[in-house]
C-alpha cells in the first residue's frame, strides 16, 4: 500500500537541500516544564501540577507557536524577511491578545532604551577615571 503522505514528505526533502531534515525538528520535551508550570499556578492550578497535565499543555503550546510562525512565514516568504509585524498581523482579530503583544513589544523597547542608557552613562565614568 502506498503512502501518500511520506511520499509528499519525501520529495520537499530535497538531496543537498539546505533545509534540515524532520528527524532534526524532533524537540526534546520537558524544557518548558518549569516555566509553565509556573505559569499554570500563576493561573491558578495547584503549585505542583500533573506532570501528564504539564506535558500536555507544552504539547498544546509548542503546537500553537510552531503554527504561527509557520503562518507568519507564508506572510513573510513574499517579502522575504520575517517582521514581529507578520505575528501582529495574524493575531489582529484577538484584540486583548494583539493588545498585551503591543504592550510587551513596547515595554521591550523601553528597557533597551534605558539598558542603552546605562551602558553610556558607565562609558561616561570608565572615561573620566
Amino acid at each position: 500500500m502506498h503512502n501518500p503522505t511520506a511520499g509528499a514528505a519525501a520529495s520537499k526533502a530535497k538531496v543537498g537541500s539546505s533545509q534540515p531534515s524532520e528527524a532534526s525538528f524532533k524537540r526534546k520535551r520537558g524544557v518548558f516544564q518549569k516555566d509553565l508550570q509556573h505559569m499554570m499556578y500563576g493561573f491558578g492550578d495547584d503549585p505542583n501540577p500533573l506532570p501528564e497535565t504539564v506535558a500536555l499543555v507544552e504539547d498544546i503550546v509548542v503546537e500553537y507557536v510552531t503554527d504561527m510562525v509557520h503562518k507568519a512565514q507564508d506572510i513573510a516568504s513574499r517579502r522575504g524577511k520575517l517582521l514581529t509585524e507578520d505575528f501582529l498581523f495574524l493575531i489582529r482579530k484577538d484584540l486583548p491578545k494583539l493588545h498585551r503583544c503591543t504592550e510587551l513589544l513596547s515595554m521591550n523597547e523601553e528597557l533597551k532604551q534605558a539598558r542603552k542608557a546605562f551602558e553610556v552613562d558607565e562609558e561616561k565614568l570608565a572615561t573620566n577615571d
